[in-house]
């Protein structure tokens, strides 16, 4: 199982973009999936979680700004953000909780999409 994220891009304060995540493979289930950043010289912080149900969590400074979706049928996840600030800048990973058959579980990453929010 794999993931891909793309979308990333530069964009100016204020400007929108939408990343998404394609997961492909032998796929059994996937519970959890979710976007993590990481700015330089940072360590990696949680963004945005999906669950199977279609619940969602967020970081504290996304809260507001950015929505994150899941097709379950698809395997895909997409996170929309508006309102980008410079501070949002950073490598943008997705990731997910894949069960198999044999019922167990690991946590997959995908490779990142850099998101560069210019002031």
């Amino acid at each position: 199982v794999q993931l891909q994220a793309s979308g990333g891009g530069l964009v100016q304060a204020g400007g929108s973009l939408r990343l998404s995540c394609v997961v492909s493979g032998s796929i059994f289930r996937i519970n959890f999936m979710g976007w993590y950043r990481q700015a330089p010289g940072h360590r990696r912080e949680l963004v945005a979680t999906t669950t199977s149900d279609g619940s969602t969590g967020y970081g504290d400074s996304v809260k507001g700004r950015f929505t994150v979706s899941r097709d379950n049928a698809k395997n895909t996840m997409s996170l929309q953000m508006n309102s980008l600030k410079p501070e949002d800048t950073g490598d943008y990973y997705c990731s997910a909780y894949h069960v198999g058959r044999n019922n167990s579980g690991r946590l997959i990453w995908g490779q990142g999409t850099l998101v560069t929010v210019s002031s």
